[in-house]
């Protein structure tokens, strides 16, 4: 097998529409499917399935535990998407930041909230080699039976 598996991730949305112009307008993710109570996000090549269930959107959020995010393996990709972030008029949930500063475990970090209290975080490492990059054969489960 050559290429990694694409990740999935469903959350509750409040609405097809808000999400649609968070993620698509503001953000400029690709969207692969509309429908009146969903919509498949392409979140940097895997699949986000937003999925509209009101009494699943959180009323209040808060860091941690629960969000999702990319880590950008260069750091211009990541100033390029806070700059979007900017252009686009968004808000900070919480503002640009370096997170464990002067350690090697130093990265930069910024979070959204969209409009139905999903939390998404973009980082990047300056020490690559803190990054837990999956690689064919190295610390994953099997995909199928030995002898399939």
């Amino acid at each position: 097998m050559s290429a990694l598996p694409i990740f999935h991730l469903a959350f509750p949305i409040k609405n097809v529409e808000s999400t649609l112009d968070f993620y698509r307008e503001k953000l400029g993710f690709p969207i692969d499917l509309i429908e009146k109570r969903r919509c498949i996000i392409n979140f940097f090549g895997h699949q986000v399935v937003a999925h509209v269930s009101e009494k699943d959107v959180p009323e209040k959020v808060e860091m941690y535990p629960r969000h999702f995010g990319i880590i950008t393996e260069e750091e211009m990709e990541f100033d390029r998407l806070l700059e979007r972030t900017k252009k686009a008029g968004l808000s900070f949930f919480q503002e640009p930041f370096t997170r464990f500063a002067g350690t090697a475990r130093a990265h930069k970090s910024f979070f959204l909230k969209d409009p139905s209290n999903n939390l998404l975080e973009f980082k990047w490492y300056q020490n690559k080699d803190l990054l837990s990059k999956a690689q064919p054969g190295v610390f994953q489960p099997p995909l199928h039976s030995e002898g399939e």
